[in-house]
C-alpha cells in the first residue's frame, strides 16, 4: 500500500513539473516581417508590429531568457525613454516607445520596440509567469538588409572619417577664398561716371598728361 502511494505521489510530481517547466510566456520575433507574436499558457495570443534595429546597429538574433525588468528605464547613452522594458542580453530590450509611427519598420539602435500599451502587457505577462519561465526568441533578417551585422568596421569607418573631414575641409576653404568672379562683374556692372560728374577722369591717357585742369 505504502509503495503504491509512493508511485501515486512520484507520478502527481512528475506532472506538476512537467506543468510547470510548459508554463510561461513565449515571445517570437520575426525581423524579417518587423512582427513579434506573443502566447502564454494560459491562452492569451497577440502579434504586434515592432521596430527593430535601423541602419548602422543590429537586433541580435538568437533565444534568450529576460535578465533584468525595469517599468521605468531612461537610456542615457542615446538619451530616450524606455517604458516597460525587458531586458534579454547586455543592454538589448524589449520596451514601449514614443515612436509608434515608425513601428513596422526597423528604426531603433538594436533593441525591439512596441508600442507602449503592448509594450505593458508583455511586461505584465512576464511578472505573472515570471522570467524563468519566458522565452524570447529572435530571428531573420530587416527587409531592408540593415539589421544584421550593420555596424561598419573599423577600416569602413576610418575611410568614412577621412572622408568627412575632407568634404568639411573643402566647404571652409571655399568659404574663405575670395569671391573674385562676383566681385569682377559687378565692377563690369557698375555704372559710368557722367562726364560732368565730380571725380570724372577721362580714360584719354594723352589728355592726361596735358596741362590743366583735369579733376573737379
Amino acid at each position: 500500500m505504502r509503495r503504491m502511494f509512493g508511485l501515486l505521489a512520484a507520478v502527481l510530481l512528475s506532472l506538476a513539473g512537467i506543468a510547470s517547466a510548459e508554463a510561461g510566456v513565449d515571445v517570437r520575433v520575426d525581423i524579417a516581417a518587423q512582427r513579434v507574436q506573443v502566447t502564454t499558457t494560459d491562452g492569451e495570443s497577440y502579434n504586434w508590429a515592432i521596430s527593430s534595429g535601423r541602419k548602422g546597429y543590429r537586433t541580435p538574433n538568437g533565444v534568450y531568457r529576460p535578465t533584468r525588468l525595469e517599468k521605468n528605464w531612461y537610456s542615457r547613452k542615446y538619451g530616450g525613454a524606455m517604458p516597460s522594458a525587458i531586458f534579454f542580453r547586455g543592454g538589448y530590450a524589449i520596451h514601449g516607445t514614443t515612436a509608434v509611427g515608425a513601428l513596422g519598420r526597423p528604426a531603433s539602435h538594436g533593441c525591439i520596440r512596441l508600442h507602449p500599451a503592448n509594450a505593458a502587457k508583455l511586461f505584465a505577462l512576464v511578472k505573472k509567469h515570471g522570467p524563468s519561465q519566458t522565452r524570447i526568441a529572435l530571428n531573420g533578417v530587416a527587409p531592408d538588409n540593415l539589421s544584421q551585422f550593420a555596424k561598419a568596421k573599423g577600416a569602413t569607418k576610418t575611410k568614412l572619417a577621412k572622408a568627412k573631414s575632407k568634404q568639411r575641409a573643402a566647404i571652409a576653404q571655399q568659404r574663405k577664398a575670395p569671391k573674385w568672379d562676383a566681385a569682377r562683374e559687378q565692377i563690369l556692372l557698375r555704372p559710368a561716371l557722367p562726364a560732368g560728374a565730380f571725380g570724372y577722369q577721362p580714360t584719354n591717357l594723352q589728355r592726361y598728361y596735358e596741362t590743366g585742369p583735369r579733376w573737379r
